[in-house]
Formats: C-alpha cells, structure tokens, sequence
C-alpha cells in the first residue's frame, strides 16, 4: 500500500467534507448539496478501482454520517457510498475512462449512492424523508454531482494518477 496514496485520499475526503458541509451548504436546491465525498469515491474507484473504493467509501461514509448537523441514523451514507466504490471500481474494469465514460459514471453512481441513502432511510422509517420525495432528491442529487463532475474528478483523478501512475488507467 502506497502511503502517499493513503494520505492524498484522506486529505481528498476531508476538504470534500469540509467543503460540502460548509461552502456548499449554502447552496442547496430542496434541501439536497453537492456531494463532494461521493466524488472523490467515484474517482477512486475510477483510478484505482473497486476494492480501494470501497474502502475510502467506507471511511468517507462514516465520516459524513457523523459529521454534524448529521440528522440520519449512522451508516446510511457509509453503506451508500461502499456501493458506489464497487460500482465506480467496476467500471474501471470494464471501459478505459472518457469525458463521456466519467459523467456517465457519476451519474450511476450518484443514482445508485443517493437511492440507496433514500432508501436505507425509508425502510429505518427516517422522518426526514416520506416516500414521495425519494425521486426529487435523487434526480437533484444527480443533477448536483453531474454538474460538479468537470471541476473534481478531474483534480482528483489526476493526483492519484501521479503518486501511483504505474496502477492508474491511462
């Protein structure tokens, strides 16, 4: 394992974190913020694929669970985004990434993070989110993370692509 590697991701989830919760709080549409943290998983899973994903989609899931003003029950959003690392991580497998492979990706796994997120919430019997509102926030989530897409994943997939470039995709 590669510690500088390690430490670029952490940092990566950290100022995704701070970001989010602080910068893009104030402009959230319904409700719903960009989601940063599942960006930098996307490009994880992108660049180095499934497994380490899924780890940093661990971590960075826990994190934002407990990350005040949190409002959910703790591990939504770390199993939401365990799915997204493996879902980002099988498409490195499958394609070599393009613009159009990458926002493709982002919009998959944003659907699939936030479903899963809206979801876990519906069967926990969450109040903050009724059954009719599931799509809106979903369709904003997409909506949000597809438009932050060119100005992320790009930083991020170009810094773990130079500390390991031996590993990274093309």
């Amino acid at each position: 394992m590669n510690p500088g590697r390690t430490v670029a991701a952490v940092l990566a989830v950290v100022a995704a974190l701070v970001l989010q919760l602080t910068v893009f709080s104030h402009v959230s549409w319904a409700g719903v913020v960009p989601n940063l943290v599942l960006l930098v998983v996307v490009a994880t899973g992108l660049v180095r694929g499934a497994q380490p994903a899924m780890v940093l989609g661990f971590v960075a899931g826990v994190l934002l669970d407990l990350a005040p003003p949190a409002d959910h029950v703790a591990g939504r959003w770390a199993l939401a985004l365990v799915v997204v690392g493996y879902v980002a991580g099988r498409v490195r497998q499958d394609v070599r990434p393009t613009a159009g492979s990458v926002v493709a990706t982002v919009a998959a796994s944003s659907f699939v993070g936030t479903s899963v997120f809206a979801l876990t919430g519906i069967v926990l019997q969450d109040p903050a989110l009724g059954v009719g509102e599931v799509l809106q926030v979903v369709a904003i989530g997409v909506f949000w993370d597809v438009l932050l897409t060119p100005f992320v994943l790009p930083l991020v997939m170009g810094t773990f692509r130079r500390l390991e470039p031996a590993r990274a995709t093309a």
